[in-house]
């Protein structure tokens, strides 16, 4: 029999995501994925998964899920969310195996907006245009998990639990952008404000932007410019100037001057910081934002190879199928 999981609570946001569904920006699909792509990995790698495979995200409304067939195991990483089996605590980020009948809990804690849990073997889920991810936004994708769902796992797994000392970090650190490619339609004192000052992040912050509430961006040629492509962390600045940081659900594209790109290593930094708090930018240039890129992919290979240093099997065929690197070509393509 196949292992399942039975959704018991969702809360709202608690869907299933990917990487990404790349290539079809061109035709008006946006790239939907994790908001935070880093504990999205973490996640994945501590359940022996590919970086890339497709994980529960868990927004701060929770979610509680029961085993009913296992064992199963299961990786988890992300914001310093509470996280139990059967009712007892367990360590930030790490990994756990349940047995039939067991039940695991995550409820949002003191900070932090997004928890990943990735089960050892991937889920059994019909990709949708080649991704596992849902966009709310546009309804592609598996739809959002609910209480009753039953999730259908690949395989079992018998890899043990494990715990990390891993320090996540907070929104006290500036987050580091690179400016442009439209900072030249913005004045001086403009983008000195926006380095400068300190923003909130907006109530009516989502997966497909953090709107910014603080000090006004000054435009220096107007706010309008002929729709041009988005990415993933593009900083539009619209004719009220209050900045817009485009994340995971983005759209293809924009008419509103992009003052900067938040780098690849920090967005998820940026997504874990709620509404309400407050967040400082910071320039930095190309060559650093590529090379924190690089940084962030070797940390995460190598605490792939720590997350397996206890698997009872460790023959070659099994690391293969692990697919330890995957992906690390294409997060430098994001830079």
């Amino acid at each position: 029999m196949a292992p399942k999981l039975h959704i018991l609570k969702a809360g709202p946001g608690a869907t299933i995501q990917d990487q990404g569904r790349h290539g079809y920006l061109r035709f008006g699909v946006t790239i939907a994925g994790p908001m935070d792509w880093v504990s999205h990995a973490r996640a994945n790698l501590l359940a022996g998964n590919p970086e890339n495979a497709g994980a529960i995200e868990v927004a701060i409304g929770g979610i509680e899920l029961e085993v009913e067939s296992g064992p199963i195991v299961i990786g988890y990483a992300g914001a310093p969310f509470v996280a139990s089996r059967n009712g007892r605590a367990l360590p930030l980020i790490g990994r756990v195996r349940l047995e039939t009948g067991d039940r695991m809990a995550v409820r949002h804690g003191a900070r932090g907006a997004w928890f990943y849990l990735s089960v050892a073997g991937g889920l059994n889920v019909a990709p949708v245009m080649g991704s596992l991810a849902t966009s709310l936004r546009t309804g592609i994708g598996p739809a959002p998990l609910a209480a009753g769902d039953i999730l259908v796992l690949n395989h079992t797994s018998d890899l043990p639990d494990v715990s990390t000392d891993l320090i996540l970090p907070d929104c006290s650190e500036p987050i580091r952008v690179v400016l442009g490619p439209q900072d030249d339609l913005f004045s001086a004192r403009g983008i000195e404000t926006f380095l400068g000052e300190p923003y909130r992040i907006s109530p009516r912050s989502d997966r497909m932007g953090y709107r910014l509430e603080g000090p006004r961006i000054e435009h220096l040629k107007g706010f309008n410019i002929v729709s041009d492509a988005i990415a993933l962390g593009a900083i539009q600045v619209p004719g009220d100037g209050l900045p817009i940081v485009l994340m995971a659900d983005h759209q293809p594209t924009g008419g509103y001057p992009k003052l900067a790109h938040v780098i690849r290593a920090d967005i998820g930094r940026l997504a874990q910081c709620r509404p309400g708090e407050m967040v400082r930018f910071g320039a930095v240039s190309v060559e650093v934002a590529r090379n924190e890129l690089i940084a962030t992919t070797q940390a995460l290979r190598d605490m792939s190879t720590q997350a397996v240093s206890t698997e009872p099997d460790l023959t070659s065929e099994r690391l293969l199928a692990l697919n330890l690197i995957s992906g690390v070509g294409t997060a430098l393509d994001q830079t």
